[in-house]
């Protein structure tokens, strides 16, 4: 399926980027979501995830970055993420996919830490 699953993704009704897109808030849509993520938030993750994989709402394109938010998302259980991780794992290198996974584990073992 590719990237291209993952940028159809992003205008989805209701999604948290197709809310902020339409209120022309792109750059604000990583720091909105990074503050839902960090209380937990699986579509933000998974929001993010797009936003990283597609270059888009005032996000870089990142694809290690990507890989972290979408595989925070699937373990959480979100539906969508395991296919848009291993669309976006498709085309990366396992150096930058072992360096997604350090990520994702170092977030989570931020979030703990701030949650105790």
């Amino acid at each position: 399926m590719g990237i291209n699953h993952i940028t159809a993704l992003s205008a989805v009704p209701g999604s948290t980027i197709a809310t902020i897109a339409s209120a022309s808030a792109h750059d604000e849509l990583v720091a909105s979501c990074l503050a839902a993520a960090q209380g937990g938030d699986i579509s933000a993750y998974f929001d993010l995830g797009v936003a990283y994989s597609t270059g888009s709402h005032g996000a870089p394109c990142d694809l290690v970055e990507a890989h972290k938010w979408f595989n925070l998302a699937a373990v959480a259980g979100h539906e969508e993420a395991p296919l848009c991780r291993a669309d976006v794992a498709d085309e990366m290198t396992a150096r930058e996919i072992a360096e997604a996974q350090r990520r994702a584990r170092e977030w989570l073992r931020l979030t703990a830490r701030r949650a105790a």
